[in-house]
């Protein structure tokens, strides 16, 4: 009987040092995480930021559009219109990345981002400078490659990236190739019907002092 109860808490203890144990490794591995000096700098390029960027918003705009815009639609709960305030209805998927691009805008970090085409049904939606344009016709061409370089606005400069945006959904191609502003209307799934511009400040040039 001793035996037993000496087995048993051998077994107890054994349990209680392994479940403290886990949790100072949990603690350990945790706060490794955080382990980083204060002001110790990470670098990265432009590019992979804005690579950044733009999966995230590629991944909501693809989520808004399968299970919220498609489903709903198909069920016949809700439509998706470009007058969506007045008909109570869904923003289209366009409109929604557009309205994402202006609050983004507003919170003073610098990021811009919005859509725009060389077949813009509305004039502000086609490209603002000749950087654009070049860009947009780059996509339109090579999907698969995006445009990008450095550009200044007065003192500061930023770093601008044009990914190709495609036609993802049946919404994005029939609103285009019914709308009577449109300039083309024989989009189909999976066109380019233009891009995404993501642009956001660089760090100031230091000045070499002598």
């Amino acid at each position: 009987m001793r035996i037993r109860m000496l087995f048993l808490g051998v077994l107890l203890g054994a349990i209680v040092l392994s479940g403290s144990w886990g949790k100072i490794q949990a603690a350990e591995e945790a706060e490794s995480e955080v382990r980083m000096a204060p002001g110790t700098e990470v670098n990265f390029s432009p590019e992979v930021v804005a690579g950044y960027i733009h999966a995230v918003i590629a991944a909501d705009r693809a989520l808004y559009t399968t299970h919220v815009v498609d489903r709903m639609q198909e069920n016949r709960i809700v439509i998706a219109a470009e007058a969506w305030k007045q008909r109570k209805a869904l923003p289209l998927p366009a409109q929604m990345l557009l309205m994402g691009g202006k609050v983004a805008e507003m919170g003073g970090s610098g990021l811009r981002y919005r859509l725009a085409s060389l077949w813009p049904i509305y004039e502000e939606n086609g490209p603002s400078t000749d950087f654009e344009e070049a860009g947009l016709k780059s996509v339109a061409e090579n999907p698969d490659e995006v445009y990008s370089g450095i550009i200044k606005r007065g003192d500061q400069r930023f770093f601008k990236a044009i990914f190709a945006d495609r036609a993802v959904s049946k919404a994005c191609v029939e609103c285009h190739n019914g709308h009577l502003l449109s300039s083309k209307h024989d989009f189909k799934l999976g066109d380019v019907m233009g891009g995404i511009i993501i642009s956001f400040p660089l760090p100031s040039e230091k000045k070499e002092t002598h």
